[in-house]
């Protein structure tokens, strides 16, 4: 097993890539806090995998959300070696000029904010072990904005410098970081991303821009974090990996 003996904190970790990531990282023997915004949702997941996993209700956005998700894991397993910063929010897809600053605001304190409070709340810890993984879930968004997600796409391009600068900061302290970038997944923020119904019309307006003709799914996502997260990677840091299927190609 790839991650036996890890403690790895999933945030966004009750549905959706998130939830694959926590299960997966179980699997393979990582004890995990699934973490989430809401409390049903992080208690199915955590049933779900059983006494591997403890869940953890939090906004990430809130230092406050934070601490209680780094205290319920130090509770439970002790502190974290692995932190995948996988929680994220969109706005819907429409004009820039349409996204109210509420919606703006709630993007990047999702998005980007809450990269700063989890470093802040256990980047010590990780020091003190002699090392770690930090994961941050970005997007394609990043690498080839598409238009109607101009917020969105700021966000994740925020994500990308952050984890690079991250990296650079702290593999001196043997943390490595690195952020995936899915393209548009399987989950429940698709038709945000779409701007319109998911009908198989609209979808395959974009599956056309994939080379490998389909829209990402969890475990593509959990995949590459357990190769990220394992010592299998040991000599990686500051990449952003598309799991794309060649959009950014």
């Amino acid at each position: 097993m790839r991650l036996n003996g890890k403690i790895a904190i999933v945030t966004g970790a009750g549905s959706g890539f998130g939830k694959s990531t926590a299960k997966l990282f179980a699997e393979e023997g990582a004890r995990v806090c699934v973490a989430d915004i809401e409390a049903a949702r992080a208690k199915r997941v955590t049933d779900e995998i059983g006494g591997a996993a403890v869940a953890a209700v939090g906004d990430v956005s809130k230092a406050s959300g934070i601490e209680t998700i780094v205290e319920t894991t130090r509770a439970a397993f002790g502190d974290a070696d692995i932190i995948v910063n996988n929680a994220g929010v969109t706005h819907r897809n429409q004009p820039m000029l349409e996204v109210d600053e509420e919606t703006f605001d709630k993007i990047y304190g999702v998005n980007v904010k809450a990269l700063y409070l989890m470093a802040r709340a256990t980047v010590p810890a990780m020091r003190s072990k002699g090392g770690g993984s930090i994961i941050n879930v970005s997007s394609t968004a990043a690498l080839r904005p598409r238009p109607g997600l101009v917020w969105y796409n700021g966000s994740k391009g925020a994500a990308n410098v952050i984890s690079k600068a991250m990296a650079l900061e702290l593999a001196p302290d043997n943390i490595r970081v690195n952020a995936i970038c899915p393209v548009m997944g399987e989950t429940g923020l698709l038709e945000d991303f779409m701007g319109m119904p998911d009908t198989p019309e609209n979808r395959a307006r974009f599956l056309a821009t994939t080379p490998l003709g389909r829209l990402s799914k969890p475990r593509d996502i959990a995949q590459a974090a357990v190769w990220l997260a394992s010592d299998e990677a040991a000599f990686v840091t500051g990449i952003e990996l598309p799991v794309d299927g060649g959009r950014c190609v």
